[in-house]
């Protein structure tokens, strides 16, 4: 509708407040009284705790609690939950049970990774806090620590638990294994890999901080923490402390950047309202960045064997894969069903691959726990396949687009069933790659490598296809209500951690009602405000956010079409709407929707038994995930002297079906391929195998992407509506990401080709390049 509806390229809007610091983020809030929590964590990867003395550090000036696991034990606070036992079937290939370590939100008796937290201190002030945190005297007994992800299996690694033998946490497998080992016993040709996704931290702008609160009078608990759902964390929470629901009140302000990682639950956000309550004060606790480092949710981290058969045309036939991942010490709320699950269901791609078997061996390490990370999966397996699919290219003579070309899902196999059992509603797979090579130009490569070759450096193009699945399922709720001074609140479930949001919701509403964009409050992360709600995560708010807006918007026309007609003495059949004007047919009468909604809180303007108000409230679940896809070429350059690489182009053309607003969608696209670059060429968490200490434990160490690192991204976009939901559009949030890295591989692959290089794992640093090149040349 206008310059304000749906698929408008819309500037956000709030952009000014958060650019002007008008933002309100957690650690911005200070309550009266508040006294402020610092965490004593674990020096070691593994060890057993002897001792803890803690009466020098309650002594200290302004220490108002020294806090241990026997604290928590003594009140019967419970442990961290994971929630993946209810969405993957979990055991081991013997058929023995998982096993789910116990994560106490203060370490027991052992501490299993470096950055276990053990104690918390709460003082008057945060410098007290630290000094007092520094005399808390623990005796360890360290004990033998693994953080090598496939080297957990060794027979002779150390054994974190004797719960699990072989540091095995439960194995997951898919497909079909007969049928894929048949059809690659007759193949013409099999194609291999090995690869690995290396583990990633994920460095948000914002750190993550909380602050717990108790209100005597009404024995309520209130947290204010940045997060992905406040319904999911008040469920868990009150769990955890024993309490109703209704007892917990979530509350998350701004939120700056997440990508998953703020999605979950962390000891500290229940310690600090388990210990607001027993001190009858406000307790805030914020995450320095040396602490994110050690306790944030990490991603990524699989190890991966792959094969691709073939017949002599290049069609596929079958894939086979065999992984090992890990969850790091402990289970994360997802975690288990990202690295076995989320890494697997997705190998075929875009791709019409018959058959598939995948398994994945997940490890238990002395490591901070994964979870869901930007793409969480897809791009893992997106990285497997298309690396394959340029492997069997050269191998087989056919150049990386045509045996795309031969390979892709046609529209008209659609609705597509893959082998590893996700329907693929919608999609033209084909035309995304063929507007994709004509926008990077790729008829023009030649050249650009003569001019590179003529400056003695390296030119490579690589391309890759993607297809990834957004959540599905979820149910979202809203509210939209009128204010008696004519503004326009539009409570969602869904939590913006940087999308746009604030911007998107109001389009939608501008969209269904025709009321004015400026009007329009955009309320979200409170769940007294909305009670009820899903929240954000699995690149889903798009769609079931905004068929919860749409829903309410239908009900909000429909009850102010009735207000219309008794207000104009009319029948409702001759009622018309439209632009947010409700026109008695065939003549000049009309009311706007402003109008009524002033009107309707008057029971004389409405029908007889009808309820005062506009307001609706609105409620949807998509019915299946949607199915983002697309297309990435990337150019380089690279110095074979010093290995140094250049991303001289990079274009993508995407699929997102119905896109609210492509200015933001382009965005989210721009982001996510700089964090998939990221992985792919500078960013690997690594950790000392002997010691498990975390090497990579600042930003001097762990290198994340710069913008000039990066050439200007050409966008361009397919849009076919998917079938799966009331808007039509297929989340975008992930698809960068899922895209990015195996476009970028696939492009040094090509640049070295000359030297016979067949792979280069991730990240593809100076070094790791100039590494390659000299190997090859000996």
């Amino acid at each position: 509708m206008g310059e304000f509806g749906l698929s408008q390229p819309v500037r956000r809007r709030e952009d000014d407040r958060l650019l002007t610091g008008a933002g309100r983020f957690t650690d911005d809030i200070n309550l009266a009284g508040q006294a402020r929590a610092v965490l004593v964590r674990s020096p070691h990867a593994r060890a057993k705790i002897i001792r803890i003395a803690t009466a020098a550090t309650a002594a200290s000036d302004g220490v108002a609690a020294v806090y241990t696991s026997a604290d928590l034990e003594a009140d019967g606070v419970g442990t961290l939950p994971t929630m993946a036992t209810a969405i993957i079937d979990m055991k081991r290939d013997d058929g023995t049970p998982v096993y789910i370590p116990s994560h106490s939100m203060l370490a027991v008796s052992q501490v299993n990774h470096v950055g276990d937290p053990v104690a918390m201190v709460v003082a008057e002030t945060l410098a007290q806090a630290r000094a007092a945190a520094d005399l808390v005297d623990i005796e360890y007994e360290r004990l033998p620590s693994v953080t090598d992800t496939a080297g957990a299996l060794a027979a002779a690694a150390p054994q974190i638990y004797e719960e699990a033998p072989g540091n095995i946490a439960f194995d997951f497998a898919v497909g079909d294994a007969d049928a894929a080992d048949a059809a690659f016993a007759k193949a013409d040709h099999v194609h291999t890999i090995d690869l690995v996704n290396n583990r990633l931290i994920v460095a948000s702008i914002e750190p993550r901080g909380a602050i717990g609160d108790f209100d005597d009078r009404s024995g309520r608990y209130t947290l204010y923490t940045p997060c992905q759902s406040v319904y999911r964390l008040r469920a868990l929470f009150s769990k955890l402390l024993g309490v109703e629901e209704d007892r917990v009140h979530v509350i998350s302000p701004d939120v700056g950047g997440s990508f998953g990682m703020k999605g979950f639950t962390y000891p500290e956000m229940g310690l600090v309202i388990w210990a607001a309550g027993k001190l009858r004060r406000p307790v805030k606790w914020t995450s320095d960045r040396s602490e994110a480092f050690l306790s944030d949710v990490q991603g990524r981290d699989i190890v991966t064997h792959a094969e691709l058969a073939t017949n002599a045309d290049g069609r596929f036939l079958a894939l086979r894969a065999r992984s090992t991942s890990t969850v790091g010490a402990y289970f994360s709320n997802f975690g288990p069903m990202i690295v076995s699950a989320g890494n697997s269901r997705l190998l075929p791609g875009a791709y019409n691959l018959p058959h598939l078997h995948a398994s994945v061996r997940v490890t238990l390490t002395n490591k901070v726990w994964t979870d869901a990370y930007r793409g969480a999966g897809r791009p893992e397996a997106s990285y497997v396949i298309e690396r394959l699919a340029d492997i069997a290219a050269r191998e087989l003579g056919l150049s990386p687009a045509e045996i795309r070309r031969r390979n892709l899902i046609k529209p008209e196999q659609m609705p597509y069933t893959a082998a590893t059992g996700y329907v693929v509603d919608s999609g033209d797979f084909a035309t995304n790659l063929e507007d994709c090579l004509h926008l990077a130009d790729t008829g023009g490569f030649d050249e650009r490598r003569a001019q590179s070759e003529a400056k003695g450096l390296l030119r490579g193009i690589g391309l890759s296809t993607y297809i990834e699945s957004t959540a599905g399922g979820v149910p979202e709720k809203s509210n939209i209500r009128f204010a008696a001074d004519g503004r326009i609140e539009v409570l969602v479930g869904a939590l913006s951690a940087g999308q746009g949001h604030e911007t998107a919701w109001s389009q939608v509403v501008v969209e269904a009602l025709g009321v004015p964009f400026e009007r329009i409050d955009v309320i979200q992360g409170d769940s007294d405000r909305l009670p009820k709600g899903g929240g954000s995560g699995g690149s889903r708010s798009s769609f079931s956010a905004g068929g919860a807006l749409l829903d309410n918007a239908g009900r909000i026309r429909d009850k102010a079409a009735k207000i219309a007609a008794h207000m104009m003495e009319t029948a409702e059949s001759d009622i018309e709407f439209a632009s947010g004007v409700f026109t008695v047919a065939g003549t000049d009468r009309f009311l706007d929707i402003m109008e009524i909604a002033r009107a309707a809180n008057d029971p004389a303007n409405l029908p007889d038994g009808m309820e005062p108000g506009l307001d609706e409230p609105g409620d949807y679940t998509p019915s299946a995930p949607t199915f983002p896809n697309g297309c990435h070429v990337c150019e380089v350059e690279i110095d074979p002297e010093t290995g140094v690489l250049t991303i001289e182009r990079y274009n993508v053309v995407d699929d997102f079906g119905r896109m609210l607003n492509p200015m933001i969608v382009e965005g989210q696209v721009h982001g996510g391929i700089v964090q998939g670059l990221g992985q792919a060429l500078t960013e690997d968490c690594v950790y000392d195998p002997d010691s498990g200490q975390l090497i990579t434990g600042s930003f001097m160490d762990y290198a994340m992407p710069r913008a000039d690192m990066f050439p200007m991204f050409g966008f361009a976009a397919n849009e076919v509506l998917c079938t799966t939901n009331t808007l039509g559009a297929k989340g975008a949030g992930e698809a960068g990401t899922t895209g990015s890295p195996s476009a970028l591989i696939n492009s040094i692959v090509d640049a070295l080709g000359e030297y016979g290089v067949r792979h280069i794992d991730m990240p593809a640093t100076p070094e790791r390049i100039w590494r390659t090149i000299q190997s090859a040349s000996q």
